[in-house]
């Protein structure tokens, strides 16, 4: 008989938040499984009036750890917890003679929940099952990973931080032996040899201030290319260069850097979600619809931007902002919208997004190409051509109207004269 131990504390952070720790033990009491880690979701549903809102769910303090099985050669482990008003998370292990590793994660969300899902359009439990991304682990060593990693899947972002976990425990004994995740394992950093400096005497020494230099501005964001695939086929494309401008307490200017940046997301035929994730923390995520569903000639525009920050040490949420009553980006279905230009996309008073370079198509593409795009008036020279030419009208006329009086007033000085 398998007895399992486990419990729940909090840590101050943004919000309240609390870890777990389980302690999964045989029939003759030795440990056989043994995690603690934090953990979070962030979870976008449809409402009663078919919008989509985004909700944050935490562990509670009343997490139960019921269903947790030990595992063997021939059967897997699953750590399994349940916390909340009917929420569920478990993984399972598999091993090998070597090492052992995460297989599959199954988390279940109960939008009657309605603290986190007021006002829901499905409602009861609602599963998603995800393949781990966790790397093969030798046995007898136990996983720790202090960084945040993510694991997203369908409308649900899973975000783990402060992970410690073994699965076949050897001897009833916790390891201590560690295998780190990439992002705990420090680069290594060129080695500067101490400059020594000579040494004189002197009778008085005067001391300059140092030059005040003023903060370098911080350049436009790099362009990334994004893209989402249904089956074989890709579905979504963009290209864009993001900078977020967070106004919480100061200004600050974050750009979003493309080679450390993951694309996510959905397709459908009048919905599509592009979700990017930037290694740097930064979660943001744009959903699009089309316009006049039903309608002969049919639009898609840019409907909702949700961005969220996380603290990369401890994974909370630092701060989200969501804006869901956008009507940008809008294009003929079939084509593509461009941009070259810089916007800036308002999703509260402390948020905003500004894109550069941007090109999107989050319908019908076709061979992997972007159709033809329809351009922002921002890109349209053509209407300066007729300002242009109409000022240097203007101002001929007036040096005409100038000199045409200049030339009276002279002209009748010299008739007094006579």
């Amino acid at each position: 008989m398998k007895q399992i131990t486990g419990r729940p504390w909090s840590t101050s952070s943004f919000f309240q938040s609390y870890a777990v720790e389980v302690d999964v033990k045989d029939a003759s009491n030795a440990t056989c499984l043994y995690a603690k880690w934090m953990m979070r979701f962030l979870i976008k549903y449809e409402t009663n009036s078919s919008d989509y809102k985004n909700t944050t769910l935490h562990l509670s303090s009343n997490v139960t750890h019921n269903g947790s099985v030990c595992g063997d050669d021939t059967q897997a482990a699953l750590l399994a917890v349940q916390f909340g008003e009917g929420h569920s998370w478990s993984i399972n292990f598999t091993k090998t003679n070597e090492t052992y590793q995460g297989d599959f994660i199954t988390f279940t969300y109960n939008t009657n929940d309605t603290a986190v899902f007021p006002d829901a359009k499905r409602k009861g439990p609602i599963t998603i099952v995800v393949k781990d991304i966790m790397r093969p682990v030798q046995l007898n060593n136990v996983f720790v990973c202090h960084n945040t990693d993510f694991v997203e899947a369908e409308n649900v972002t899973q975000i783990f931080w402060n992970v410690t976990v073994q699965a076949f425990v050897q001897n009833g004994t916790i390891s201590k032996k560690e295998s780190r995740c990439h992002a705990d394992i420090p680069t290594s950093a060129p080695t500067v040899p101490p400059t020594v400096a000579n040494v004189t005497t002197a009778s008085a020494t005067t001391l300059s201030p140092a030059p005040t230099t003023a903060p370098k501005p911080v350049e436009n964001p790099d362009t990334g290319n994004y893209s989402l695939k249904s089956g074989n086929k890709t579905c979504l494309l963009a290209t864009v260069g993001l900078q977020l401008n967070v106004s919480r307490d100061k200004p600050l200017l974050i750009n979003i850097n493309p080679k450390t940046t993951s694309a996510d997301g959905t397709c459908g035929n009048t919905t599509a979600t592009l979700k990017l994730n930037d290694g740097n923390s930064t979660l943001i995520s744009f959903t699009f619809v089309v316009k006049n569903a039903s309608a002969s000639v049919q639009k898609f525009y840019l409907k909702e931007v949700n961005v969220t920050l996380l603290n990369r040490l401890n994974g909370s949420v630092i701060s989200n902002a969501d804006n869901n009553n956008f009507s940008k980006w809008d294009a003929y279905l079939g084509s593509s919208y461009m941009c070259r230009k810089e916007q800036t996309l308002e999703i509260n008073e402390d948020f905003q997004v500004h894109t550069f370079n941007l090109w999107i198509q989050p319908f019908l593409v076709k061979a992997n190409k972007f159709s033809t795009a329809q351009e922002c008036s921002l890109d349209d020279d053509s209407i300066l051509i007729p300002i242009v030419v109409g000022a240097a009208l203007a101002g001929l006329i007036a040096i005409i109207v100038v000199a045409y009086i200049i030339g009276r007033r002279k002209s009748y000085a010299g008739y007094q004269t006579l």
